[in-house]
Parts: structure tokens; sequence; C-alpha cells
């Protein structure tokens, strides 16, 4: 019964991560658009976006991070077996991914943070977009259990990211059109 509620809890903040994953990027956009509004829309977007930025990073995404390793490697203490097997290899290798693709969300949260956007809003979008195709290969591989299903999976991966690239190209248009 232990590990159902383990298992519960390390699904739960999986989730809460993605949230804070998505959300912080989707703040660092509008960081990045804030730069170039008019001075007095500055003044009182980027205070505002730092603020919100700052609460998520620092009470949701981080804690849900630590908490999702901490019960992920207790779930996996109770299917130990699983480290014998190709998908779990694989899956770990996607976790590993996701927790650079968290420590690089960082360096930019302080970038932004300290006046600094490195990043356009259209490479923003592209990179919001990384954490979506990490979560695909993630729950694919734990549901399927399946090393050839990693194969068709990295297919649909690649369609999966080709589709939102062009989704992105489509959307800026749109935007570009309706700033006109």
């Amino acid at each position: 019964m232990a590990f159902e509620y383990i298992k519960a809890l390390h699904i739960i903040f999986i989730v809460t991560w993605f949230a804070g994953l998505f959300y912080i990027v989707r703040l660092f956009i509008y960081q990045a658009e804030a730069w170039e509004k008019p001075e007095q829309e500055r003044k009182i977007l980027i205070p505002q976006l730092n603020l919100m930025a700052n609460r998520l990073w620092y009470i949701i995404t981080w804690p849900s991070a630590i908490l999702t390793l901490i019960f992920g490697f207790w779930v996996l203490s109770y299917r130990w077996g699983y480290m014998q097997l190709g998908f779990m290899h694989a899956k770990l290798a996607f976790v590993f991914l996701l927790y650079l693709y968290h420590f690089y969300c960082q360096k930019i949260y302080k970038d932004l943070q300290n006046g600094k956007s490195n990043w356009t809003s259209t490479q923003l979008r592209v990179w919001n977009e990384v954490a979506t195709v990490l979560l695909f290969a993630i729950v694919f591989l734990i549901v399927l259990k399946s090393l050839i299903s990693v194969v068709w999976g990295i297919v649909g991966l690649f369609a999966l990211s080709l589709f939102m690239m062009l989704g992105i190209k489509f959307y800026k248009k749109v935007r570009e059109k309706k700033n006109l």
C-alpha cells in the first residue's frame, strides 16, 4: 500500500514540476517582450513579471523538481528490477535531459532577473517546446515499457517537434500581421 501512495506523490510532483516549467518559460517570453515595450509600460511590467517568475520558480518549480527526484528514487526502490530493462535506462536518460533543461531555465531566469534578455520571444517559444517533447518521451516510455516503442516514439517526437516548429512559425506570422 505504501508503494501506491509514494507513486501518487511522485506523479503529483511531476505534474506540478511540469506546470512550473511550462509557465516559467511563458513568463520568460513575457519578460523578453516587456523589454520591447515603451519605458512607461516596461516600468510596470518588468517588476511584476520578475515577482511572478520568482514566486513560481522558487515556491513551485524548484520544490517540485526536488520532490519528484526524491519520490522517483523511492518508487524505483520498490521496483529495482526495472533497472535491468532498457526502457528504464532510456526513460532515465530523458529525465536527466529534463533536469538539464531545468538547470538551463535557472540560467535564463537569473539573466532575466538581472535585466539581461539574451533570447527573443520566438526563441523562448521554441525553448518552451523542449519540455513538451521530453514529457512525451518520458510518459510513453514509462507507460509502454518497450524499447521498440522508443524507436517509434523518437520518430513521433521528431514529427511532433516539426509540427510544433511549424506552429510557432505560423503563430509568429499571425502576430506580425496583427501588429501591422
